[in-house]
């Protein structure tokens, strides 16, 4: 039997905005090995399968790499079809493209399949247009969590006049901030902080740049979360005066 893994997002959450094509791949899926962050009613597209948690979080007890890459070896040279089915998109912060190189250094046929990124979807939740004519020329995706704990080149982005989504940022905040700050972004650019996006518990908490740890600790805001940086991020009424300026 050929060997094939499928490295499929689930989006962000809510299980309505999984794609046709990850629908697709779970109903032939006989190996699902499933990520922590993945909403479980998106299993109801596999009901055959068997469900493998090989899950990953900060700060928690987390399935090493290694064990993975050879968990999904093994069910594949055994002419499984084998579904690798990851929170948001896989080649967004997932370790979808190192898997991908992984498997297919071992012989095996790799397919990857997107799903919608929790940046996107809990800002559209909120109101909030990640670019926007005459406000935000674009939008830039980063991480707050690195492997090596190297720091992000802060004034390349408080200077780059998009819009920064930021993933895995809760426990960083000061650090952003401070990182912005020193960057030259003003003290008082919006920011948005959005906690389980897309789901029906999602909520979010308006803020600015010099106030945002501050208010976050109010909040109480808890992983997982995502911070939207810049004009977009305004209170309705206040984006809008900016769009009527």
């Amino acid at each position: 039997m050929s060997a094939k893994v499928w490295l499929v997002g689930a989006g962000p959450g809510d299980p309505e905005l999984l794609t046709l094509k990850a629908v697709k791949a779970l109903g032939q899926a006989e190996i699902v090995m499933i990520d922590d962050l993945v909403n479980p009613a998106v299993l109801e597209h596999c009901p055959g399968a068997r469900v493998v948690p090989v899950g990953k979080r900060g700060g928690c007890r987390s399935t090493p790499q290694a064990f993975i890459h050879r968990l999904m070896l093994r069910y594949a040279r055994q002419g499984k079809c084998v579904v690798r089915l990851k929170g948001g998109d896989p080649c967004i912060f997932g370790r979808g493209s190192e898997e991908a190189a992984w498997l297919s250094g071992h012989g095996i046929e790799v397919e990857l399949v997107n799903g919608i990124t929790a940046g996107l979807a809990g800002a559209t939740q909120c109101g909030i247009p990640l670019t926007l004519r005459g406000v935000a020329r674009g939008v830039t995706l980063v991480t707050a969590h690195t492997q090596d704990d190297s720091t992000l080149n802060w004034p390349a982005l408080a200077q780059s006049g998009t819009t920064l989504v930021v993933y895995m940022g809760v426990a960083k905040l000061a650090d952003i901030r401070d990182g912005l700050l020193a960057g030259g972004m003003r003290a008082d650019m919006p920011v948005a902080m959005i906690e389980n996006a897309s789901l029906p518990q999602q909520r979010d908490c308006r803020s600015s740049l010099a106030a945002m740890q501050h208010d976050a600790l109010s909040f109480r805001l808890k992983s997982p979360a995502i911070l939207v940086i810049g004009e977009v991020a305004a209170e309705p009424q206040a984006l809008q005066l900016a769009i009527s300026a």
